[in-house]
């Protein structure tokens, strides 16, 4: 039985004393957080312990001892050789959606995690983001209410939520792994483990955080996410599924990616998303593209802590150390990286629009030269983000194919981001902002096209709503997104009020971390073959919703639109793209719609 430790009467009491400050209103002291009044200072006894030292549950097994662990009350735990082949290794320290978490430090057998039952835990640091390694026991989701102190005696109140260790989705997991060991033997079931973040009030150095009182749900591991104040998002792209590739042996990739904006420094970002086995990475290097797979001059190394590989574990990312690098604005990069060992599937952004390059044999990342660069793709593998330094921010675009370029020219960037982007950089009304293009082709806002989990053919992405951390809430220096989604979900069936209740999620989320958050109406495809009237008429609602409901911002949480609808129908068919705009195959604009639509944004909005 579950312990019910507080009240209701308590919770509401916490809750109501709670001030709810608006995004838009954040600052430095003011976030999109709910405070709580200052309490006196704690006794001795409830001073907050590292939260190995709370340690009271123990999750993992070695394979031939599983009655050695019972994570979950039942006799069930995680499988230590599942962990190793996984590269979750005791003390391995784990980058996922940008927060560094250790696994714990203890071998199969010692109690490694903790049941949340209102612990106070040592943790220190300012950021935007706590992080907290969870997962949940009780068969459903897990969530509870609790609190961090800051240095300065200030206390916000968070609101934890963990999925079912055996039943959780797998488009959101951090890993899963292929058992779950019982005293009665091995199960080929998955086990999931899951990153979860927080917002933090921006500004102040966390103290302590009380955990929230539910001992169904498990924190294995718990750090503040760094802001990433000093970097500017300038490219990056989303894992769109985990497909099959090469397969590579000892090859370098050279992957070419197209600036926003400039600056000083660099670094890039490479996720291990979605994988079931780590992955190698022996060496890496970045340049300025000449033509092809040629830099203008000798690529500069880059390096991971000290070293000039690293090993990425399954669903963790690494970030390469700041590099002194000139990088310009609106110029194609070469990002090369070796592969020693062999690499049969990898995360994937499927629709590139750009061609890169595969070497024969060999580490040629430092090559000066096009001649070992023998084959080419048109996918952008393990490569998620190129950031640069200073700059003002960010605009994130979440989206599906048309904000992913189909139907725009390989490698000529008239992508609508590409487009936008040489808008911002051209002016001087608003910030020059980077650009982040999040678009996935075939994606949905509300329902998965690839599953999360597993080699896969379909690369249409988890959901916008199953994607939004990694790819908006973590992505540097994010300051505004805009949304703009909903026909794929229209044309597969989905429902004017399903489609609205994710945007109104994703605008509550977003807002919730201070974000700007800017939705645009639905295109029409009339003439496409899943574009009915029927479809049309579910498009028509979100549309009427998005125009009245937000629009008027009566508690939708958008802070603007983008009447894309009006800029790319015809206005004598507005079922329809207007001809001159249309691809030809009446869902996607061609490049001239897709221009069309950048240039009807008012930067302002931004």
């Amino acid at each position: 039985m579950r312990r019910r430790v507080w009240g209701t009467a308590v919770v509401l009491a916490l809750l109501s004393a709670a001030v709810t400050v608006p995004a838009t209103a954040a600052t430095a002291e003011s976030p999109a957080v709910s405070e709580v009044p200052a309490l006196p200072s704690v006794p001795a006894k409830e001073r907050p312990l590292p939260l190995e030292r709370l340690f009271d549950n123990t999750a993992v097994s070695d394979d031939a001892r599983p009655g050695e662990a019972d994570f979950d009350g039942s006799g069930g735990s995680l499988s230590a050789q599942d962990l190793t082949a996984a590269g979750w290794t005791p003390g391995r320290s784990l980058t996922v959606q940008g927060a560094r978490l250790t696994w714990p430090r203890r071998a199969a057998g010692e109690p490694d995690n903790v049941r949340a039952d209102g612990q106070s835990v040592r943790v220190g640091g300012r950021g935007d983001a706590l992080a907290f390694l969870v997962a949940g026991t009780g068969g459903g989701e897990e969530n509870g209410t609790g609190v961090v102190r800051y240095a300065n005696g200030s206390r916000s109140s968070y609101r934890l939520t963990a999925s079912d260790w055996r039943g959780g989705p797998l488009a959101t997991k951090a890993v899963a792994l292929p058992h779950i060991n019982t005293p009665g033997g091995q199960l080929a079931e998955k086990a999931r483990l899951y990153v979860v973040t927080v917002p933090l009030v921006q500004g102040r150095e966390v103290a302590s955080v009380e955990l929230p009182r539910n001992t169904d749900l498990h924190v294995f591991a718990l750090s503040v996410r760094a802001d990433s104040r000093g970097w500017n998002g300038s490219w990056a792209a989303s894992a769109s599924g985990y497909t099959a590739v090469g397969p590579w042996t000892d090859r370098t990739l050279r992957l070419v990616v197209h600036t926003s904006t400039g600056g000083p420094r660099v670094r890039i970002r490479l996720d291990n998303t979605f994988a079931a086995a780590p992955v190698r990475i022996g060496s890496a290097t970045v340049a300025v593209q000449a033509s092809g797979a040629s830099p203008r001059s000798a690529p500069v190394p880059l390096s991971f802590r000290g070293a000039a590989g690293t090993e990425i574990p399954a669903g963790a990312q690494a970030f390469s150390e700041p590099l002194a690098f000139d990088v310009p604005a609106d110029a194609n990069l070469l990002v090369s990286f070796h592969l020693p060992g062999t690499v049969t599937a990898a995360p994937v952004h499927s629709l590139a629009l750009q061609t890169s390059y595969v070497s024969t044999p060999g580490d040629h990342a430092g090559d000066s030269g096009p001649d070992a660069y023998t084959s080419t793709i048109t996918t952008w593998p393990l490569l998620t983000g190129v950031d640069v330094g200073g700059g003002p921010g960010s605009v994130v675009l979440l989206g599906d194919s048309i904000t992913d370029g189909e139907k725009s020219t390989r490698d000529a960037n008239r992508r609508w981001p590409d487009v936008l982007a040489g808008r911002l950089r051209n002016q001087s009304v608003v910030p020059r902002y980077g650009v982040l293009n999040h678009g996935i082709s075939a994606n949905r806002v509300v329902s998965d096209r690839y599953t999360g989990d597993g080699v896969s053919t379909d690369t249409g992405g988890v959901s916008a709503l199953h994607r939004l951390d990694r790819d908006v809430l973590a992505q540097t220096s994010a300051r505004t997104v805009v949304v703009f989604q909903g026909v794929n979900d229209v044309r597969w069936g989905a429902s004017a009020e399903q489609v609205v209740a994710g945007l109104r999620e994703i605008a509550d989320r977003a807002r919730g971390r201070g974000l700007r958050v800017l939705v645009a109406t639905i295109a029409p495809c009339e003439g496409e073959a899943r574009c009915t009237a029927a479809v049309d008429a579910e498009r028509v609602a979100v549309n009427q919703w998005i125009r009245s409901e937000a629009g008027a911002k009566s508690g939708s949480g958008f802070d603007g639109v983008l009447d894309f609808d009006a800029v790319l129908r015809d206005p004598a068919h507005p079922a329809r793209i207007l001809p001159a705009y249309d691809s030809g195959d009446h869902l996607h604009p061609g490049e001239p719609g897709l221009a069309a639509l950048a240039e009807s944004v008012d930067l302002r909005l931004l």
